[in-house]
């Protein structure tokens, strides 16, 4: 019998099959399972190529911090289907060193706290004009959250962030939506598969940014298209493909996983509505109860790796160009590190996540997401008196992020607040 085979409501979950994840949410009873008995576990059951499913915090930590023996760029995505040529061009998040480090210094300086500092006033200017969009409905309403604020905040602060006219961010949702989400049924081109749906969108995306690349090479403003266009590294231009890339990576990556830990989160404070209280009457807990929502709903779902040498890893013979996937939402509730790591605690600390991923590959927008979740619970918060679901949570097909296409809710404000 497959170690997989007999956990109760999870048995036969596939780690890489997308309808899996929208059916059954993240597999944690697998998780703990494979933590426990089988850290470094062999995974066959795939149309892909098998890989070694890496589940213990320590474990992800110590790859993430060996760029030199597990490589980011042959393959970044496990997919549960026969493997195809990849045609996309290469992401910062698919580089490997020296030229991921050359790319990542020249524009990190645009990511530092200090800068988000300067940018605190108007990403908080953004969220709390949806918020009151959101609480203009009345005292008592519904709505779905994913819709009203998760989904729009993100794409505003990054449609502002590069530069892009507002009336053209919805046209960052829709690829975003086209690119991450392609294995959702609910997201692909009509008469299109997932690996068509993907490539069409980023046709389209490359498209338009192809324009206002240019517009900012003789037009240029404060905002990250106008960083990229003129990037250089090493004193040269970096090549056009890669100033597309920029654009590609900040559009997705910024949108797809602040999106999904804004929506994860409120549904933690709906489940939990003692820890909700907590921060209703305690504010100075928001900024631990941001970094508990990272851990607690772990957005990417997993990175791949692959071997350079020979590893032995807890005993298992892991072989040059091995393939390894790490799981961040086991690493995230492994019990050597957190304690009581199934209680959704706003006052966790120390709270050691890896949300963000760990080595030279932790988020370059991590401080951008802190900021974005920390505005959105700052304003919505304080309000709430009373907050349940008003019907099914729904998921995306996707076994790399782990999103919530709908989350309803039926909530009453505070009258006098």
């Amino acid at each position: 019998m497959d170690v997989t085979d007999d956990v109760p409501g999870f048995a036969g979950f596939n780690l890489i099959e997308p309808s899996d994840y929208a059916a059954r949410g993240y597999p944690h009873p697998l998780f703990t399972k494979l933590r426990r008995e089988q850290p470094v576990f062999r995974w066959e059951r795939t149309q892909g190529p098998p890989f070694w499913a890496i589940t213990k915090y320590d474990d992800l930590v110590a790859i993430g911090k060996d760029p030199a023996r597990f490589l980011n760029g042959p393959r970044i995505v496990l997919q549960n289907k026969p493997e195809v040529e990849d045609l996309f061009p290469k992401t910062l998040i698919q580089m490997d060193p020296p030229k991921h480090t050359d790319y990542r210094k020249a524009v990190s300086k645009r990511f530092t706290p200090g800068k988000m500092r300067h940018l605190h006033a108007d990403i908080e200017k953004i969220a709390t004009e949806i918020i009151d969009g959101l609480l203009a409905r009345g005292l008592e309403s519904e709505c779905d959250f994913v819709h009203e604020v998760s989904a729009p905040l993100p794409i505003a602060v990054i449609g502002w962030m590069l530069g892009v006219p507002k009336a053209d961010w919805p046209l960052l949702f829709d690829w975003t939506n086209r690119t991450i989400g392609a294995t959702d049924p609910d997201f692909q081109t009509p008469g299109k598969d997932s690996r068509e749906s993907s490539m069409e969108a980023m046709a389209e995306l490359f498209t338009y940014f192809t324009h206002l690349v240019a517009e900012k090479r003789r037009n240029p403003t404060d905002d990250l298209v106008s960083v990229f266009a003129h990037l250089e590294v090493n004193g040269e231009p970096i090549p056009e493909i890669d100033v597309l890339t920029w654009c590609l990576i900040i559009v997705v990556a910024g949108n797809e996983t602040t999106r999904n830990a804004t929506s994860g989160g409120l549904l933690a404070f709906v489940e939990n509505p003692e820890q909700m209280r907590r921060v209703q009457q305690n504010p100075a807990l928001l900024p631990s109860a941001v970094e508990e929502i990272v851990r607690w709903t772990s957005p990417i779902i997993h990175f791949a790796r692959t071997a350079t040498e020979d590893v032995e890893l807890r005993g298992r013979k892991i072989r040059k160009g091995d393939v390894l996937g790490l799981f961040y939402p086991s690493a995230n509730r492994d019990e050597e590190i957190f304690e009581d790591p199934f209680n959704f605690r706003v006052d966790r600390s120390p709270n050691r996540h890896i949300g963000f991923g760990v080595g030279e590959h932790y988020c370059l927008g991590a401080h951008v997401a802190r900021l974005e979740l920390e505005m959105v619970f700052k304003h919505l918060l304080p309000r709430f008196a009373e907050i349940e679901l008003a019907g099914p949570v729904t998921r995306l097909h996707s076994a790399l992020v782990g999103g919530v296409k709908s989350l309803p809710i039926r909530y009453r404000l505070h009258a006098n607040r």
